[in-house]
């Protein structure tokens, strides 16, 4: 079973992305966080997002 940090973590990047404008540069870096910690693919997490890789064209990340 997964960690209560884990799930807590996994969760906060969902609602961040949900609420982000997608393709800044914090989107971009939330989502590369969330694929690293989930083990999904980009296209896997726009898809939970109802979004596809031509509505996000990949963005830079924020340092």
């Amino acid at each position: 079973m997964p960690s209560r940090a884990f799930l807590e973590r996994r969760n906060a990047l969902w609602r961040q992305l949900r609420e982000m404008p997608p393709g800044t540069p914090k989107f971009e870096g939330a989502l590369a966080e969330l694929c690293a910690l989930i083990g999904w693919n980009r296209a896997q997490v726009l898809s939970g997002l109802g979004l596809t890789r031509a509505d996000v064209p990949e963005g830079e990340r924020e340092p």
